[in-house]
């Protein structure tokens, strides 16, 4: 069945994730979908240094948004501000230094920016990693899960007091087409029993994605929740990550524009609350979680203990108020 679902998303993903899929699929785009003023609205994007990211927060800026740019790099969050800046004419852009890997620190950046802020419009979570070899954090945590997943659940749950006392708030989710060959694993978050495999493990977590915003989004009726699959791009985490992809696939690969296209559109347009809230999204459409007869649907037990077990990961590691 693994190989089965390996062989099904590779033929998927050279027909629609590759550069030309998204020239294909962009010919059925509404241009005036992103003809909007953001002037007075405020945006929260993850990993916003570089790639899709980078390119997000650029068209948002461009549009009159108040960005928050959070990174875990000052010197590149910085450079990288001043570089919206300059192209956009919008000095709204403001840094947050925070590594989503350690898991307290996002808790207590999220409590902070509460408090120093009276909305938030919309949130996006870009921020990733795909380390290759097994890394504990500073709260014994694996590397991959604690930035992918479990900040993630802390950072969106956390600010969802805030969303909800803003105007037409979002929380969007960057995830990956390599979430379709996995299913959700409740038995070894951090795979502590498993052999490790970085590329595997980074696939779990985005599965772990969609699944937590599926939960959001039924519980959470004033916030629309949605997740995304931004294509193959051509980013600094890519080539960084997967370099014998990267390398094979170069000149096949998204532009980090083309990426973040699905991001920005689901972040600002008012057709993408046309939709229910917790779909997952690929170039501009809902698109199925899942691929035909792949057995990658969790039942309702899963979905709960996985959630409860997320759940006491985080408060195990809050700080005391």
């Amino acid at each position: 069945m693994c190989l089965y679902r390996n062989i099904v998303w590779f033929i998927k993903g050279m027909r629609e994730y590759t550069r030309s899929g998204f020239e294909n699929a962009s010919k059925t785009f509404v241009a005036k979908d992103l003809d909007v003023s953001l002037v007075g609205r405020s945006f929260m994007i993850t990993g916003a240094n570089s790639g899709i990211g980078k390119a997000t927060a650029m068209a948002i800026a461009k549009k009159g948004g108040t960005v928050h740019i959070v990174c875990r790099n000052k010197e590149r969050a910085e450079r990288a501000r001043e570089e919206i800046i300059s192209a956009s004419g919008n000095n709204e852009v403001y840094v947050h230094v925070l590594d989503l890997s350690e898991t307290r620190k996002v808790w207590e950046f999220a409590e902070a920016f509460k408090k120093e802020h009276s909305s938030l419009n919309v949130l996006i979570n870009n921020a990733g990693c795909m380390v290759n070899q097994r890394e504990i954090n500073s709260d014994r945590l694996e590397k991959n899960f604690a930035t992918n997943t479990l900040g993630v659940y802390v950072l969106t749950k956390c600010l969802m007091p805030l969303l909800e006392k803003s105007r037409d708030p979002r929380v969007i989710t960057v995830s990956s087409g390599g979430m379709l060959v996995e299913k959700l694993n409740t038995d070894d978050l951090q795979t502590e029993r498993a052999p490790f495999d970085g590329t595997m493990v980074y696939a779990q977590n985005k599965r772990q994605q969609v699944v937590m915003t599926e939960v959001w989004a039924k519980a959470n009726s004033k916030i629309h929740f949605s997740v995304m699959h931004p294509g193959w791009a051509d980013t600094p985490a890519v080539a960084k990550a997967m370099p014998q992809f990267h390398q094979m696939m170069r000149d096949r690969l998204r532009t980090a524009e083309q990426g973040a296209d699905t991001v920005v559109w689901l972040a600002v347009s008012r057709a993408t609350t046309a939709f229910p809230s917790g779909l997952f999204f690929q170039d501009r459409q809902p698109v199925s979680a899942h691929l035909p007869l792949a057995w990658t649907h969790s039942s309702r037990r899963e979905v709960k203990v996985f959630m409860g077990r997320l759940e006491a990961l985080a408060m195990a590691v809050k700080p005391s108020e």
